[in-house]
């Protein structure tokens, strides 16, 4: 009892990827690993506050794309591009001098990204903001913008109390035990001058409707005949029938 599961791990391969994507043999497992762990801090550190979502990164051969999800992706690419080749060059220094290759994917709501919410709560409760009321704002304004449901958590020393504690809200559904929907997590943690606080997100997006197959169109019915008794032919009997010719 009481043992909780990081709900994305949880469904990698259900509806989930992976966000490091490459194979490698087990000596060189270690080395990719840790050049990943390297590669994250620094773009999350650089782009502190672009509103970085998630870095997703693939290996070729000797080659490695970088793809940053943001909800600014102005300040990523920077005037002209120079942020983004500067951190082209950091990134290749990282790798052993491997070709790097940036990509930018916008976030079109970032209401709706758990990481974001958990990242902007922490914010607002390092700017000493009543961390009740930041919670009820992102509540509101993720089911505001569509969200089946949403839980937020906040554990540690709250408004600077000597015993930590934790406090949660919930709104609308959020199964985690059912796999096939889509559950978002995030966790962020405030620096605050008596501890951190941590704070962890939920949210429950809408179950998107599977693509119907094509259905063929019927074939043209033939005119209706009209209702009523049917019209009797007066025609004289074949032959051999009592009454014809013949008989």
């Amino acid at each position: 009892m009481g043992q909780k599961v990081n709900p994305i791990g949880f469904r990698l391969g259900v509806n989930r990827d992976w966000r490091s994507r490459w194979y490698a043999s087990p000596q060189d497992l270690p080395g990719f690993l840790h050049s990943d762990l390297e590669i994250r801090n620094y773009v999350k550190k650089k782009l502190q506050f672009a509103a970085v979502s998630k870095i997703v990164i693939e290996r070729a051969w000797n080659s490695i794309r970088v793809t940053i999800f943001t909800a600014r992706p102005g300040i990523v690419i920077g005037r002209k591009g120079a942020e983004i080749e500067k951190m082209t060059e950091e990134i290749s220094k990282m790798a052993q001098g491997k070709q790097i290759k940036i990509d930018i994917q916008e976030i079109k709501s970032p209401e709706l990204d758990a990481q974001l919410v958990a990242e902007n709560v922490a914010l607002q409760i390092e700017r000493r903001i009543a961390y009740r009321r930041a919670m009820k704002k992102a509540v509101q304004t993720a089911m505001d913008f569509g969200a089946d449901g949403i839980r937020l958590r906040c554990s540690g020393r709250l408004n600077g109390a000597e015993i930590s504690r934790s406090e949660w809200y919930r709104e609308g559904k959020v199964p985690l035990h059912t796999l096939r929907t889509g559950i978002d997590y995030g966790f962020a943690e405030a620096n605050t001058v008596y501890g951190k606080i941590g704070v962890k997100c939920w949210i429950c997006k809408k179950e998107e409707a599977p693509a119907q197959p094509a259905v063929p169109a019927p074939p043209p019915s033939s005119p209706a005949t009209p209702a009523g008794p049917r019209p009797v032919i007066d025609a004289p009997p074949p032959p051999g029938w009592p009454g014809g010719r013949g008989s």
